[in-house]
């Protein structure tokens, strides 16, 4: 309808008649229900009450069936109710169900993990006794904060049988906290101890949880911090000081020992062997003279005077084979004598300076120089009448 039109004051100024825009309105939704083209003649037109409140029941009808349109994520299961009762589960996806209030559907998410704090409240400082304060088992109170992270396993047990999922599971925690803390000595849970308690109290946690079937997944269990009362913090501490140190000691004592004990040992088997190998030495050596001497004696008592000779010629040979003295017969010889005294020396072995006449005097005899003396003492012994 364009300004110019008669509708709109036929060129005039003015504003709109309202009241004959409503009446055009009126019939043509007149004549678009009844199929005719416009009102009959003599009939006044006007407002068709039926046939406009069927159009808008219609439309609020189409209305209410595309709220049951609903939509559920890859991170998130729906369950679908029927006057509150429990219909279906629904996977990711465009979903429809009946409109409320004949069924509704309720979105649950199962993928985030959701964080229940025991002892604290979003920092470790802001402690709450009442949870955190706990009793060991060998009567000590330490101050216990942890954190419990959980999914969501069951999206129905989740929904109808908690009526408050957060407290069910902080209550659970501090009860499964408590008796693992109870079962264990306080340097344990203060200590060494903390991953296996943690781990202990998850799967205590798990166990309550399924047995009340709240469709819930414990998946960690962190210890924010365990330490004694504050009331008793300076006298542990000093506890755990002289502690400290006693272990340290130990430490350097067990070093200490550590490396003596390994050397001793090493010195006393070192002695040990070299103690057998003079004991096997001496037996060798004793029994190799012993024969020596038994083969003499069996040869001496066939001929005696042959071995004399024999022994007398051996054992000059070893006592001038070892001497830088050179003997001369002079009774072949001639007036000239020539003596390749290096060619001699270097062929007995004699390279060193002779040794003084003291320290000659002090040295004692070899071997060879004893029984060479023997030898003569028992010649000059048979030799005589």
């Amino acid at each position: 309808m364009g300004l110019n039109d008669p509708q709109w004051g036929g060129g005039r100024s003015g504003p709109p008649d309202l009241d004959e825009l409503w009446r055009n309105f009126n019939r043509k939704l007149e004549s678009f229900f009844s199929g005719k083209k416009g009102a009959p003649s003599g009939q006044k037109p006007g407002f068709n009450l039926g046939g406009s409140l069927w159009f808008f029941v219609a439309i609020a009808f189409l209305i209410w069936l595309a709220s049951g349109f609903y939509i559920v994520d890859a991170s998130q299961r729906g369950i679908v109710l029927r006057f509150g009762k429990y219909i279906e589960t629904t996977m990711p996806g465009p979903r429809w169900h009946l409109p409320y209030p004949i069924e509704s559907a309720e979105i649950v998410d199962v993928s985030t993990v959701r964080t229940v704090e025991i002892g604290y409240r979003n920092n470790v400082k802001s402690k709450i006794p009442q949870e955190s304060l706990m009793l060991t088992d060998d009567e000590n109170i330490v101050d216990v904060q942890f954190a419990v992270q959980y999914i969501i396993k069951n999206p129905e047990n989740y929904l109808f049988n908690n009526r408050s999922p957060e407290d069910a599971v902080r209550q659970v925690a501090e009860a499964a906290i408590r008796e693992v803390v109870g079962k264990s000595k306080m340097n344990f849970v203060l200590y060494e101890g903390r991953e296996q308690v943690a781990s202990q109290a998850a799967a205590l946690m798990q166990k309550i949880l399924d047995l009340y079937k709240t469709g819930i997944a414990i998946s960690k269990v962190t210890m924010q911090n365990a330490q004694p009362p504050e009331q008793v913090q300076a006298a542990f501490d000093d506890a755990v000081k002289a502690n400290q140190d006693r272990e340290r000691m130990k430490n350097e004592g067990q070093a200490y020992a550590n490396d003596v004990v390994p050397r001793a040992s090493g010195d006393a088997a070192r002695l040990l062997q070299e103690a057998q190998g003079y004991k096997q030495r001496v037996i060798a050596n004793a029994e190799g003279n012993a024969s020596r001497f038994q083969q003499i004696l069996s040869e001496y008592s066939k001929a005696p005077g042959i071995t004399r000779e024999r022994m007398y010629l051996e054992t000059m040979q070893d006592i001038l084979s070892n001497t830088n003295k050179v003997l001369i017969d002079q009774k072949q010889g001639g007036n000239l004598i020539y003596l390749p005294l290096d060619k001699l020396l270097q062929k007995s072995g004699v390279a060193a300076v002779a040794p003084q006449p003291d320290e000659a005097a002090k040295a004692p005899l070899p071997d060879s120089d004893a029984r060479s003396r023997d030898t003569f003492r028992n010649r000059e012994r048979e030799d005589r009448p």
